[in-house]
């Protein structure tokens, strides 16, 4: 299953704005879509359950058919043990974008199917990007290297260029994606999509706390450290939160990857994503924090500058 053609026609940008873990909201995700991009949210930011199916009543009556569709983040990790319920939910409001991360479910893709859902899985390497593919799911997001939160470390050249040998379907880039220039250059490698986070928490809507969203206004690609210590999955993070929960940032520990719990939301007393701020290398282009819809335009102009400036002229080749 593809993408539907008609989306094209509703955003501004190709661009999916990617499920922040208690960050993203209805208010995000609505401004988002109404600014011409694919907002999306995990299902686990709503709880207890009521509120999830509360989210998305209000998300089927405030956006319109000429409004960027949504997307829901489902975990299908084994620790969680709402995704049963919750997908339920995404079958009974017809959500049409699903994001499923952590492993890969048929079950789970054959629901979403059943009412011509998409089904997108994130991945940090080709081997997973295949097994993926091979259980239903219908495009893919690449994680790669410089991404926030749960990121791989595989150059975003090389991992579009070895999913692009063999897949030819939807495909989203995900790793340092900050600007419009950054999405163009997604597109020009080979992806359908940019994938932004981090330059989403730094904005009006999300449900971030203030210190988080100045933190990221403020800081840079050297403030993200790297560790598996929070969730048991590597993510990135950024370093000044790890000093302010009383830790060294450059001399954590590692954690047990059979230890990965979703449902409690973290391995140490500093919860990831409440007290250790997960972010991204993009940061850098993060200057202030904006109303959503302000990011959006601001990410359109710079995509068309981009445009524009390449094709002033032929590319100049030197001789042999």
């Amino acid at each position: 299953m593809s993408i539907p053609a008609n989306w094209a026609n509703r955003l501004s940008i190709p661009v999916i704005g990617s499920p922040l873990f208690i960050i993203s909201v209805p208010e995000l995700v609505i401004a988002q879509c109404k600014a011409g991009v694919i907002g999306s949210f995990p299902s686990l930011n709503a709880r207890p359950l009521a509120q999830f199916e509360e989210w998305l009543q209000r998300l089927s009556t405030e956006l319109g058919p000429n409004d960027a569709p949504y997307a829901v983040n489902l975990i299908v990790h084994k620790s969680n043990d709402r995704l049963m319920a919750d997908l339920e939910l995404c079958v009974k409001y017809k959500v049409p974008l699903i994001i499923t991360s952590l492993g890969a479910r048929q079950d789970v893709n054959e629901a979403i199917h059943s009412y011509g859902g998409i089904v997108m899985h994130d991945i940090i390497n080709n081997k997973f990007a295949k097994k993926a593919v091979e259980k239903g799911a219908d495009g893919l997001i690449a994680v790669a290297a410089g991404a926030g939160g749960h990121a791989g470390t595989t150059s975003p050249f090389a991992l579009i260029r070895e999913i692009r040998e063999w897949f030819d379907g939807p495909l989203a880039l995900s790793g340092s994606i900050a600007t419009g220039e950054a999405v163009l250059a997604s597109l020009a490698m080979g992806a359908d999509f940019g994938y932004i986070g981090s330059a989403f928490i730094a904005t009006a809507e999300a449900r971030a706390a203030e210190g988080y969203k100045d933190m990221i206004a403020e800081s840079d690609s050297s403030d993200i450290v790297y560790s598996n210590l929070f969730t048991g999955v590597h993510g990135n993070y950024l370093r000044p939160s790890i000093v302010n929960a009383g830790m060294d940032p450059d001399s954590l520990p590692t954690s047990d990857p059979s230890a990965m719990n979703f449902g409690s939301g973290g391995n140490t007393d500093a919860k990831a994503w409440k007290d250790i701020w997960g972010c991204g290398q993009g940061i850098g282009a993060v200057k202030e924090v904006l109303p959503a819809a302000d990011y959006v335009a601001k990410l359109v102009r710079e995509f068309n500058a981009a445009k524009g400036r390449i094709g002033l002229g032929p590319v100049a080749v030197a001789a042999e």
